[in-house]
């Protein structure tokens, strides 16, 4: 589908749009998620017919420390050039937004305690680590780790948020985790309005349950992001798998199904 579109801000938005929508329509799993302002640097350079490497390889970062696949990253790619009339990307550009997110991966390795910016919790790097600290305590014990411990999983998400309202949502929710299950507990966002609780088996689940669904609503109503949260929150229990490597591909499953 070739579009006539100018180059103004208006140009801009509705290229973003038609990306949008054939994403959204063929290859990407989460609506919510889609969009980041690399998304718009993007759209830019290509109806200026400029270089697209550098907004390429941003957005490519932007995915992969969102957590989405290289799959699925490539192939959003193709939807924007589609987009415009092409069958598929320049090289170039699909070469720096694999760079982009090779580099995301890497960084997420390295730095595993960092927070996000928008919940104020840590990431799922680091819940992957807290991880794998349970299941080496395990085996020192002799108990099996899901007999201990088991992933509580948290979704909010309710149709497509703007940034704003998504970041608001976020702060909402870390605050009601932090405040329902507080210390010795670790939680992380697993993107795409999906928490994740490493709780121990014994605490109660329903109590908990209850008093996190409580806060939520409170935080959102006060944020006024009520609208874009579930109702009523999705909190489930999940039993650990048996080897640690199964549990982080668990966290990767949840956040994007």
């Amino acid at each position: 589908m070739t579009t006539d579109i100018g180059r103004d801000d208006s140009a801009r938005t509705a290229l973003r749009e038609l990306w949008r929508h054939e994403s959204l329509g063929s290859v990407w799993l989460r609506p919510a998620d889609w969009y980041h302002p690399a998304v718009d640097d993007l759209a830019v350079a290509v109806l200026d017919e400029c270089d697209p490497t550098v907004a390429a390889e941003e957005l490519g970062r932007a995915r992969g420390y969102d957590g989405v696949g290289i799959g699925e990253t490539i192939d959003d790619l193709a939807c924007l050039y589609r987009s415009r009339g092409a069958e598929q990307p320049p090289l170039t550009a699909v070469r720096a937004l694999c760079d982009g997110w090779a580099d995301a991966q890497a960084a997420a390795v390295a730095v595993g305690t960092s927070l996000d910016p928008e919940s104020g919790l840590p990431t799922r790097q680091y819940l992957a680590v807290r991880l794998a600290e349970t299941y080496l305590d395990a085996t020192r014990s002799g108990v099996p780790a899901d007999e201990t411990h088991h992933l509580v999983l948290v979704d909010v998400a309710a149709g497509v948020v703007d940034p704003f309202t998504r970041a608001a949502r976020s702060a909402a929710v870390g605050a009601a985790l932090t405040a329902t299950f507080g210390e010795g507990h670790p939680m992380a966002t697993l993107g795409g309005g999906v928490f994740a609780v490493l709780a121990r088996r014994q605490d109660p689940l329903d109590e908990a349950t209850e008093h996190l669904r409580a806060e939520i609503a409170r935080r959102v109503a006060v944020l006024e992001v009520a609208a874009a949260t579930r109702q009523p929150v999705r909190v489930r229990a999940e039993r650990l798998p048996a080897t640690a490597e199964e549990a982080v591909h668990a966290l990767r499953r949840a956040a994007r199904p």
